[in-house]
């Protein structure tokens, strides 16, 4: 009797831990930017392209898309969904971001340039995981205020 209580406990915290992995690893692979669903600021950039993928207990973030002049563009980002700021690379409007995991399906977003905020944003994943928005508002180069929504399918 008490092997198999401990072997049902054993099995029922497997199968907990299973199921937080897989909700937390929801977000992870590559996203397509579905420009019909979407609402971009006039002049935004288009981050055509999001790969999201596990780097031992962080994330790694790539971003390929084109500049508001037509101009490709590429960024990483690398941390954790913990709220803190961790170094961008290869945007010349950002230099830190943090994100931070509300629940399974919600992420909030801070982006930052030499210190001050330019902007924030809510990351909402569907509950059949197959796409997800991206809610942001901030201001750009130029200081004039935009904001937009963007739409991602999961490929």
């Amino acid at each position: 009797m008490k092997t198999r209580t401990i072997a049902m406990t054993l099995l029922v915290c497997l199968v907990g831990v299973a199921v937080c992995f897989a909700a937390s690893n929801s977000i992870m692979g590559t996203w397509k930017l579905n420009e019909a669903k979407s609402k971009l600021s006039p002049g935004a950039a288009k981050n055509s392209t999001v790969v999201y993928e596990a780097v031992g207990d962080q994330v790694k973030i790539t971003i390929d898309g084109t500049d508001a002049d037509g101009k490709p563009i590429h960024n990483e980002w690398t941390g954790k969904f913990d709220g803190k700021d961790y170094p961008v690379t290869g945007d010349p409007n950002s230099d830190m971001r943090a994100l931070k995991q509300v629940n399974d399906h919600t992420w909030t977003l801070t982006v930052k340039k030499n210190g001050k905020v330019t902007t924030t944003g809510r990351i909402v994943l569907a509950a059949d995981g197959k796409s997800r928005t991206v809610t942001t508002s901030g201001t750009d180069p130029k200081g004039k205020k935009v904001s937009s929504k963007t739409w991602y399918d999961k490929q």
